[in-house]
């Protein structure tokens, strides 16, 4: 019997509760969309996200931004990255990673991955010694935390500043501590695809004072860094303040008036996002051929999507096996693909950075697979295009 297609959309997202619409709407009518656009000692629709992610996150500081790239091109340049310095980040992340290092002025090194997804910590010792980089930017990417306690132990040794791009990992924690709050500073994103979502923006978290106080600068405050919600003292920015470039990147009251109520139901969807994570993943481990990255016990993941290998594959049978899926409504992204496909590329594209040999993640890669698993879904639905993805794999690896 033949399987029955699929057909729920992989990019529709929950609607914004009707808690949001009325604050947005609210903002709209009073025609202050500019964050600094307050009357005298009203906090803004943006400071007060801020404010409030700061304490969601546990972190002295926080800045609202345009969006998570935009949170980690300034981080780094709060950090002090210097003109065409090296900074370490892994091979297996997303566009805005590498581009975020070059927009800072920065060369970036990619660190090999394993089959889980997440840093080769051999690799990252060996380059940070080789490279003398002073920065580590890692992309928690795809919501896979590596073993922090151990990198933790490689950042001390090579002095390295660490920097964590957390896209994928709002709400995630290590043990008891949250993504975000190992290392000088967290980028957080709130695209329409992340786990907040206003369409697009960024949120930067530190406890450094003098860094925060570089980066409000940078996002555009003027002179108007008071009116931050997370922020240092004025005395802080004393030193700073005419040395820093304007880079204008901030965030408005409307995105923030629409990121604040859903901050409240962060936690629950985490739990709804691995419910639906963990169907899927139960069903897919126990097809022969298919491998599922192993976590660790220590992560509390959030599994906003999903991603399997299947190794020995080839270039033309991967491209067979996403166009099966297709053709059943499952839609399949393959980092194995040189040539970018939407939001999807792999480090063989940026020909914006020199060329590197990273022969082991290119294996892993050539044969990763990568869906959505958005709260539209039911987990029904994730019964279903679970059994799509098997039908499909069972007829690639029984030729």
């Amino acid at each position: 019997m033949a399987i029955k297609a699929f057909s729920r959309p992989f990019t529709q997202q929950e609607s914004i509760s009707q808690e949001a619409i009325d604050a947005a709407v609210e903002v709209l009518k009073s025609g202050r969309l500019h964050r600094y656009n307050t009357v005298e000692d009203e906090l803004s629709e943006v400071s007060l996200l801020e404010q409030e992610y700061a304490n969601y996150q546990g972190s002295k500081y926080c800045l609202a931004c345009a969006s998570g790239g935009y949170a980690m091109s300034v981080a780094l340049r709060a950090a002090g990255l210097q003109p065409g310095e090296s900074v370490l980040t892994n091979t297996f992340t997303l566009a805005p990673v590498p581009g975020s290092i070059s927009n800072a002025g920065g060369k970036p090194i990619f660190i090999e991955i394993t089959k889980d997804l997440v840093l080769d910590l051999d690799d990252l010792s060996k380059k940070a010694n080789s490279s003398g980089a002073r920065f580590l930017l890692i992309s928690h990417m795809r919501g896979h935390l590596v073993d922090m306690d151990q990198l933790m132990k490689i950042v001390n040794e090579n002095n390295l500043i660490l920097i964590e791009d957390c896209a994928h990992t709002m709400g995630a924690q290590w043990g008891k501590q949250k993504s975000g709050n190992f290392g000088l500073a967290g980028c957080f994103s709130t695209q329409t695809y992340k786990h907040l979502n206003s369409g697009e923006g960024g949120l930067l978290t530190s406890n450094d004072e003098e860094f925060m106080a570089r980066a409000i600068i940078y996002s555009g405050s003027y002179m108007l860094y008071e009116r931050h919600g997370a922020s240092p003292k004025a005395e802080v920015f004393e030193n700073i303040r005419l040395e820093t470039p304007n880079y204008s990147g901030r965030m408005d009251n409307l995105r923030a008036s629409i990121l604040r109520p859903q901050l409240g139901n962060l936690d629950n969807n985490v739990e709804r996002w691995n419910e639906r994570y963990q169907l899927v993943e139960s069903k897919l481990r126990q097809v022969k051929g298919i491998e599922v990255p192993v976590r660790f016990k220590e992560e509390r993941y959030v599994g906003s999507s999903i991603q399997f290998r299947i190794p020995g594959i080839s270039n033309s049978e991967a491209k067979t096996f996403i166009e099966s899926n297709k053709k059943l409504g499952v839609e399949l992204k393959w980092f194995g693909n040189d040539d970018p496909n939407g939001f999807t590329s792999n480090h063989k594209s940026w020909k914006y950075v020199s060329s590197q040999e990273l022969k082991k993640s290119d294996e892993i890669l050539s044969c990763l697979f990568d869906l959505r698993l958005p709260l539209t879904f039911t987990l029904v639905d994730c019964s279903h295009l679970s059994e799509v993805i098997i039908e499909c794999a069972g007829q690639l690896l029984d030729q």
